[in-house]
Parts: C-alpha cells; structure tokens; sequence
C-alpha cells in the first residue's frame, strides 16, 4: 500500500492548485483513498491474477503451498470469511473465494430456488462477483477507519511511539481482497456467449473464470447422472473465448480452469468431423459405443454410421438423439480431455469425481503429468460426498488388505454413530484432516476448495437457532448460541452497526459538514456496550 504521508502529500499539492478547495482536508483525502484501493473490477482482476500466479508457481516449486477457498452466495459471507481468515491467520494469503454456479442457482435467481441446470439468468454472476468485491472493500474501509481512529487518538495523547507504529500499519495493510474462482458453467450458450459472459464476470473482478466440457443446454450437475459432454473443439473454443476475453480487458494473467465431467458422463449430443487419422475428433469418436455394421442390412430408416478404427459402426442413440460412450472408458476420456485443454490454452484442471479418493485422483494425474508435467488441479471437496462413510470405507477395505482384523465393523453400515470414537473412525478422521494436505503432495492438487459449505452452515446454524429459540430456552437460546460465543470468540460482527459501515459513515458527515455533522455514534449508540473493536 502507498505510503500514507506521501499520500496526504499528494492530495495537499492537488488542493492547494485549486483556490476555492479550502475546505478539503489532505489527510482525509488520503485515508478516502486508502479505503477505496481498487478504482475498478478490472483492477480487481488484474492484482488478484497476479497473487494466482504467484501461488500456482510457488505450488510448482513446493506442493506444500497449496491454496483454499470456501463457495460463499452473498457478499455479506464472504466479507466474514475473509474478515475471519485474517483475524485467525494474520493473512489472506493463499485463501480465495469460490463463487458455485450450483449456489447461484439455488439462491439467487429471480426464478425462486433451481437445480444446477444452467437455468438461471447468467447475469447474476458478474452480479455476485461484484457483490463480494463490494463487501471485500468495505471490510477494508472498516479495519482502516479504526486503524485511522487508533492514528488520531496516539495524536490526542502525544503519544509518537504508538502514533507511528499505527502509521506503519496502516502502510503495511493488507486488502481483504483475494482471487475468486468463478463459475461460468459450460458457457451459457455457443461460444460468443461464454466470450460475452466472461467479459461481465472479468470486468466485475473475476481473474479465474472455470468452464466445464458439458453441452451448455444439457448441463447437469456435475453429482447428478445424465450428463452429456461436448467434443474438444467445442470446448476448445470456449477456452478461446475466455482467453479473448482477459486479453481484450488488458488482464493478461487471467487463469482458466478446464474442468471435465467425462468420468461420471456417458453421453455426447454431437459426433464431430474427422479430417485425418488421429486427430481429436477420431479420438473422441473412437470411444463412442455402436454396434459393427458388415452389410447394408443392418442399417435402418434414420441410421448412421461412422467408421472406427478399421470397423464400420452404426453408434448407439438414445430415443432423444443422444450417442452413447462405450462402457469404461472415462478415466481415458478425462485424460485425453485434460491433455487437450492444457495443450491448448487452460492453465489449471478440474477433474470431478464421484468419491474423494486420493489414489483415483493421483491415477489420474500422473497419467496426464506424463505427457503435462507441471499440470494442476482444482479439486471439488465436494458436500455431495459423504465424507465420513467415504473415509471409513476406505480404511475398512485398507484393513481388509492388510490383513487385519474388520470383525467388529459392518462395511455398508460404517457411517452409524455407534462407530464413532472407534479405531477405525479415529483413523478415518485423520485421513480427511489431512486430505487436502495428502492431496496436494500426492495428487498434484494446487486448489481445495468446497463448492457450497455456507449453504450448509447457513441451514444447520438457523435449524440450532429455530429449534432453541421457539422452545424452552427463549431468548436465551439466541444469547448463549450466537451473541456470547460472538463477544468471546472475539467476532468484530456483534457491532453490527459497525460492520454495516455506520462509523464511516459518520467519519464522512465529519468531513463533509464539519462540527455541523449530526453522528450516529454518540454515547447513546448500544453498540458501546460491546467491547469487541475488531
């Protein structure tokens, strides 16, 4: 951050150029500025590609250096997010935000809550994305305007010691704003609709935007069956499109995540053109299931046939027109596809899966490290996963193989709570503490992020609420469950006044009107009961 007396310096020599701006004071000048350090979203998105750079070469050099994020729906969640990292880690860094499609669907269309289909308006993307930038920069504004009354009270007392350790605080803030990861779905539309959507989404600050390989009007979610993928150059396409985009906005660091659903999808809505032997549409044909045709017999009003390899097949369709892939073959589908994607523009990959298993995933990766050596992965540590059966599953079939002991275990019953507190379960708690850890070194995942944790935590905290407030404990309910574990967990948010911005609000009225400002934060103001100031 720009220094603050040379930035009060600054706005002096501009004032005093102009003789009829007496009344602007420099120092406040400057601390407006401070509050505000990013003008625009493209600003946004140009210093946040650039920390995503940093990380992905510092996981490069060291798998230890991982990144986070957690998929918040509001800007209000991811400002307390944000506020919370810094308060518990003394940093943001490596920690980003994540914004889900799957979220936006279900809580923020117009339409009421939807299935992650695609069906919501595309517009309410780049609306959220602004959205957390907006509550990101106010929780900058906050922690300045105290740092700012910290500065003028050390002033009040003479005291210098404590007025410059304040100052170098204040030069060596750092922002609440981090990279979010943003979903664009499968584009929305053809390619000049992902190119239009992800200039929105950039222009709002996003600097990574993540686009899967599903056919955008048949999009499922990536836990649900009946997905349809599209072929390379499709895709390929919309990977171009993105890229377009970051480079017409000047944000030439932007990221793009290539994600593939092939291991869960079974299907393509299109066959696409062989111009030679080998080339990606040959390859993509090649796994596509058909029955061989030796004569002109086999074929029926409406048939089609391609050839494959050295066969003629007629592919297998669905009553809806859809090709189906042949059995097994979508871990080889993800690789080709993920080869693809790096080869051709995208900078990080995204593989969904359909349980959390490190062994599956590092299969996976070193398959596509042979020929990508430095390639990376976003990982979903997804809530469609059931973690705890997941995880005592897998130690139960470990035990299996090592031969020891699962006599007093049921395999199909392990996520029972008579289980807890057992060998087993303890090992399998420790498995998924450090899974992301264990991930990262051995997986080649760079990000672990949770698609929609504060959908979540959103239902249980108000389910606790609801169920203790309108029973026996009343008010009490509220008061020992949220506003007590508040003041002692030390959550700056139990001044909510101050967290909405009322204190720079009243610092604004100061310096606008004067002596004249009528304030908000008098001694009257209830929030002075609360001792929390950060």
């Amino acid at each position: 951050m720009q220094n603050y007396k040379n930035k009060t310096q600054q706005a002096a020599q501009t004032i005093q150029q102009q003789g009829t701006w007496g009344a602007i004071n420099p120092e406040n000048v400057a601390r407006m500025q401070l509050q505000n350090r990013f003008a625009t979203g493209l600003d946004i998105a140009k210093y946040t590609a650039k920390i995503m750079r940093e990380d992905m070469a510092s996981y490069d050099q060291d798998a230890g250096n991982y990144t986070q994020s957690l998929g918040c729906w509001h800007g209000f969640v991811g400002q307390q997010k944000m506020i919370s990292i810094k308060k518990h880690f003394g940093t943001t860094r490596s920690r980003y935000l994540y914004l889900s499609g799957w979220m936006v669907a279900a809580m923020r269309s117009e339409f009421g809550p939807l299935p992650d289909q695609s069906m919501h308006e595309k517009t309410s993307v780049p609306a959220l994305i602004e959205e957390l930038y907006t509550f990101l920069k106010q929780a900058d504004a906050r922690e300045l305007q105290h740092l700012f009354k910290d500065l003028d009270e050390a002033r009040e007392v003479g005291d210098q010691v404590r007025e410059q350790a304040v100052q170098t605080q204040i030069d060596n803030f750092e922002t609440h704003v981090v990279p979010i990861i943003a979903d664009i779905d499968a584009g929305f539309g053809n390619e000049e609709a992902t190119y239009l959507l992800a200039k929105k989404m950039i222009e709002a600050g996003a600097c990574c935007i993540q686009i899967e390989n599903q056919v955008s009007d048949a999009k499922q979610c990536g836990h649900q069956d009946g997905k349809v993928t599209v072929p390379h150059e499709d895709f390929l396409a919309k990977i171009n499109a993105v890229r377009y985009a970051f480079m017409e906005l000047g944000v030439d660091d932007g990221v793009i995540v290539a994600r593939t659903d092939s291991l869960g999808a079974g299907l393509t809505q299109k066959i696409p053109v062989s111009r030679e032997p080998g080339d990606l549409a040959d390859q993509y044909n090649a796994y596509l299931d058909g029955e061989e045709v030796t004569s002109l017999a086999d074929m029926y009003s409406g048939d089609m046939a391609i050839k494959q390899g050295e066969r003629l097949i007629k592919p297998t369709r669905l009553a809806n027109g859809l090709v189906r892939f042949k059995a097994n073959t979508g871990a080889d589908r993800v690789v080709l596809d993920c080869i693809t994607s790096l080869q051709n523009g995208a900078d990080l990959l995204w593989i969904e899966t359909e349980k959390p298993h490190i062994g599956q995933i590092a299969e996976l990766v070193n398959r596509i490290r042979a020929v990508v050596p430095n390639a990376k992965l976003v990982y979903n540590n997804s809530p469609s996963f059931n973690w705890t059966l997941n995880f005592r599953q897998q130690v139960f079939d470990a035990w299996l193989e090592e031969g020891k002991s699962t006599q007093d275990y049921q395999r199909d019953q392990l996520m029972s709570s008579q289980y807890d507190g057992t060998e087993l379960a303890n090992e399998a708690d420790e498995r998924i503490r450090c899974f992301q850890k264990d991930a990262a070194q051995q997986a080649g995942i760079f990000h672990h992020l949770i698609t929609l944790p504060t959908y979540h935590t959103a239902a249980l905290s108000t389910d606790n609420l609801a169920k203790d407030y309108f029973g026996e404990q009343g008010m009490l309910g509220y008061v020992k469950e949220v506003q007590r574990k508040e003041i002692r967990q030390g959550l700056a948010c139990v001044k909510h006044q101050d967290m909405s911005g009322s204190n720079i609000g009243d610092d604004h009225k100061e310096y606008f009107s004067g002596a004249q400002a009528l304030k908000a934060s008098g001694k009257d103001n209830t929030m002075n009961q609360f001792a929390v100031s950060s």
